[in-house]
């Protein structure tokens, strides 16, 4: 069985106009509630055997602190370029291409296309995957090349103001 953990950035920063969208760093809001959801993923036993993010530095964050919380090290995070703004379809070939002795994979990144990405996979129908958000979608298959549309059901669905 195969296990996905989607995680949308922690809120981010609009206070310096001059940074470009990748360089936007997590705001006040962010820098707490990224900590919170790394310890309501430690309590859940959420413990990934891999970690993926978007290099943007606000996606990029968010993987550090929540690895921090989960005992993941940041060294073993890998950064890829198309979790920035990629599309549906560049999401689900980099899941297809994980090798299959990672069983829990973890991705960080951004709307509109996690909130799709979690849409496709498990027909959940959720309307906007919020800020520093996680999903967690299982798959009934051994073989993350079958992972597909409509393939995963949702186990998981936590979000920063459920805590607060």
């Amino acid at each position: 069985m195969k296990k996905i953990y989607i995680v949308r950035h922690a809120k981010s920063s609009w206070a310096n106009a001059s940074l470009s969208d990748f360089d936007r760093p997590l705001n006040t809001r962010g820098k707490s509630d990224a900590p919170l959801m790394g310890k309501v993923l430690k309590k859940n036993n959420v413990f990934p055997d891999l970690i993926i993010s978007s290099p943007a530095k606000r996606a990029l964050k968010t993987a550090q602190i929540i690895s921090e919380e989960i005992n993941y090290p940041e060294k073993k995070i890998l950064k890829e370029k198309d979790l920035y703004h990629g599309s549906t379809t560049d999401f689900i070939d980099i899941i297809n291409n994980i090798n299959n002795d990672v069983d829990i994979l973890m991705i960080f990144g951004h709307n509109p296309g996690l909130t799709h990405l979690v849409n496709i996979l498990s027909n959940f129908n959720l309307a906007n995957l919020p800020t520093g958000a996680c999903v967690g979608i299982e798959f009934l298959t051994n073989d993350w090349n079958a992972v597909s549309t409509g393939s995963g059901s949702v186990i998981f669905y936590e979000y920063p103001k459920k805590h607060k």
